[in-house]
């Protein structure tokens, strides 16, 4: 299969999965971005945009976490227009064999991707900023969805050139 019909099959699930079940179901999906799967391009479209970085969240079918985190606090309205005012967000099937480019151009599955950033579970949230270089990275889900806040101000602050979440997070 071509580069482009994978592309163009990304797409097209990626708009199945922003369409609400219901009325009002939209919920998390709407937290996320619509992307072809090139993260080289992404960056360079988050530094276009004066964006703090990219957020990468590692997900897996069934995962318990993942689903807390999806009906309990990236659907909520402060959590996305924080996160989507300073970052530009994407799911990441962490078992998936989807083909997506990664930071540097080379083209791996959704899977060998989440190896080679060292993700060893889900949920991940990976920030990283427009050079490419990682931020931050939280691992689990988080306790509600200050909790959750409070972790996009640690990096769009620049906190986590300073010091760790946890030690921001009961400081402030």
């Amino acid at each position: 299969m071509s580069m482009w019909v994978r592309k163009l099959l990304v797409l097209t699930w990626i708009g199945l999965l922003g369409m609400p079940a219901s009325a009002g179901a939209a919920g998390a999906d709407a937290f996320f971005d619509a992307s072809l799967g090139d993260f080289a391009a992404e960056l360079s479209t988050a530094r276009q945009q004066g964006k703090v970085g990219v957020l990468l969240v590692f997900e897996a079918e069934g995962c318990p976490y993942c689903r807390r985190m999806r009906e309990q606090v990236l659907n909520q309205a402060a959590v996305q227009q924080f996160y989507r005012r300073h970052f530009n967000i994407f799911p990441v099937d962490f078992l998936g064999s989807v083909g997506i480019t990664d930071f540097a151009g080379k083209e791996l599955s959704e899977k060998a991707f989440a190896r080679a950033q060292r993700v060893r579970g889900t949920p991940t949230f990976l920030f990283v900023a427009p050079d490419g270089r990682e931020m931050a990275r939280y691992t689990g889900a988080t306790r509600d969805a200050d909790e959750f806040l409070a972790l996009g101000r640690y990096v769009a602050e620049g906190h986590y050139a300073r010091t760790t979440f946890e030690r921001y997070y009961l400081a402030r």
